[in-house]
């Protein structure tokens, strides 16, 4: 039997709880929380005592939506969110200069909305910082690609190569590709970078593990590929993987997922499950591709729609037939009416031949009609949002979406509709600091305080407890249950104080002390 840990002078946010003073973890289980004494007469086996001090104990959290292999990738790359289009490239310039010639220079993070002017940088200005070096920046969204031209030489891209199905190549006056590329033609060049093994990437994998670790983060939903995949399974079976992740798939590969069987594969308890299959409906915010149902203010463009509800419904039906559910990104609110009213029909198919209702989920959300609300919740959609992306966004929202950002990064009213809703990052497009993203669901401001003392859209904002619950990692069929009691998985961390208790603007800059993955202290400080 392994050795098992007692914490001590414990506190606990959690009110059901606040007459305990101790907890013990038995077997990577919780197996008594309460008081000292009868947790020491219940303990079965040897057992490490830790003093916490009276420092609080909280259930592990959980991101919903980031990308484990980007984010790994991020903490070697560029970091390219600055706030003038200089700085950014100076940064470039400082990385061209430690790297060898010939290798690649990756960035994440830029946006071209907050520079002065609003707009896009060239392959132009990426040739006056080197071109002894390819380079690929990504855009902070994810959606768009900014390259300088030996990249893309070696991508075979030029002015007569025609723009990808769903993807973009801007052009100049002259034809000529000007460096950036949104949507799928993003693809064009990352098909050309080199790309690491399963080894290399697992290795990546555990430094990002590190670094979730140190937010507090016990559970991750992973949206990367087949190569992150592999790369999980290969730490499952070796036992380095130390988080639980939820490992879902591309919808656009869904015959290599069936025929690989790739449900069980990733069948590997207690850390690797299968999730569910991802989904592009639109674009995004930045780039102006998330779909709407009216144009961005002063223009005619209403963004781009990738699919429609037909091509959904076909989709989740063969995914449905094979135990995937959908998880569908739609940002704009075309986009998530145009995936109601399929998945209102993909209810019907499931209920016509008795089959299991499927956790369909919709990932962003950032602008829906008020009526759809009550769609999502009638259909039983779970809402996948980032709460700080609301804080991010929300100037570039203010300018594009005017009057419609009453209704935009809606968290309440998902609440007050009894919405399943869980919240996460999009890491590497934001950190996947949980505290930050407590602090902006909370405040609806950022951490300087803008945009003043009632947050943006207050009446958005949603109470600690409803933030720390779709931060929590649920367990199917345990409903509200408290997962600080005996018999649940002791994944948890330790807090220097009591964060319900604390001022919201101190939220953003809280840090655990501990965390513990299934009864294993994995991070300290």
């Amino acid at each position: 039997m392994s050795k098992g840990i007692l914490f001590t002078n414990t506190s606990f946010c959690a009110r059901t709880l606040q007459q305990a003073n101790a907890l013990l973890v038995e077997e990577g289980r919780i197996g008594f929380v309460g008081k000292l004494e009868q947790a020491r007469e219940i303990a079965t086996g040897t057992y490490e005592e830790v003093d916490l001090a009276c420092k609080t104990i909280l259930p592990g959290l959980c991101d919903f939506h980031l990308h484990f292999g980007y984010t790994a990738e991020k903490l070697d790359a560029v970091d390219c969110e600055t706030d003038t289009l200089d700085e950014c490239l100076r940064r470039v310039a400082i990385k061209a200069k430690n790297t060898p010639a010939g290798e690649w220079i990756i960035g994440y993070g830029w946006n071209h909305n907050v520079w002065q002017p609003a707009e896009y940088g060239s392959a132009k200005l990426l040739d006056q910082v080197t071109t002894a070096h390819p380079i690929l920046l990504h855009a902070k969204s994810l959606h768009a690609s900014w390259v300088n031209t030996m990249a893309m030489r070696k991508a075979g891209i030029s002015h007569l190569t025609p723009d990808p199905g769903s993807g973009v190549i801007l052009r100049d006056e002259n034809g000529s590709p000007t460096g950036i590329l949104l949507e799928n033609a993003t693809a064009l060049i990352s098909s050309c970078i080199p790309q690491p093994n399963t080894e290399q990437t697992a290795q990546k994998l555990l430094r990002a593990q590190s670094h979730f670790h140190s937010l507090g983060l016990t559970a991750v939903h992973d949206f990367d590929r087949f190569d992150t995949a592999e790369a999980l399974l290969l730490l499952a079976e070796r036992d380095e993987l130390k988080l639980r992740v939820s490992k879902n798939l591309p919808s656009e590969e869904i015959d290599k997922v069936v025929e690989g069987n790739w449900r069980e594969r990733l069948s590997h308890p207690p850390f690797l499950k299968p999730g569910w299959l991802k989904i592009f409906a639109d674009g995004a915010l930045g780039p102006q591709s998330a779909a709407l149902l009216a144009p961005y203010e002063g223009t005619q463009n209403q963004g781009m729609l990738l699919l429609s509800s037909a091509e959904l419904l076909e989709l989740g039906k063969k995914a449905g037939a094979a135990g995937w559910p959908l998880s569908v990104h739609a940002i704009g609110d075309r986009a998530v009416r145009e995936v109601l009213d399929s998945f209102a029909l993909l209810r019907q198919h499931e209920r016509d031949h008795g089959y299991p209702r499927l956790p369909h989920r919709l990932e962003h959300i950032q602008l829906i009609e008020p009526t759809d609300l009550l769609l999502m919740k009638e259909q039983d959609i779970i809402a996948s949002v980032q709460p700080i992306h609301a804080t991010s966004d929300m100037f570039t929202a203010q300018h594009y979406w005017g009057g419609r950002c009453e209704h935009a990064y809606a968290y309440q009213s998902m609440f007050a509709h009894q919405i399943d809703v869980r919240f996460g990052s999009d890491a590497p497009v934001e950190t996947a600091d949980p505290f930050k993203g407590l602090h902006a669901a909370v405040t609806r401001r950022r951490a300087d305080g803008q945009p003043g003392p009632q947050g943006w859209y207050p009446e958005q904002r949603v109470s600690f407890d409803q933030a720390l619950k779709a931060y929590t990692q649920p367990l199917p069929g345990n409903g509200e249950v408290d997962l600080l009691q005996a018999g649940m998985p002791a994944d948890m961390i330790v807090l220097e104080q009591d964060p319900s208790t604390l001022n919201p603007d101190e939220l953003a800059d809280l840090k655990p002390l501990v965390t513990v993955v299934a009864g294993e202290i994995v991070y300290s400080r």
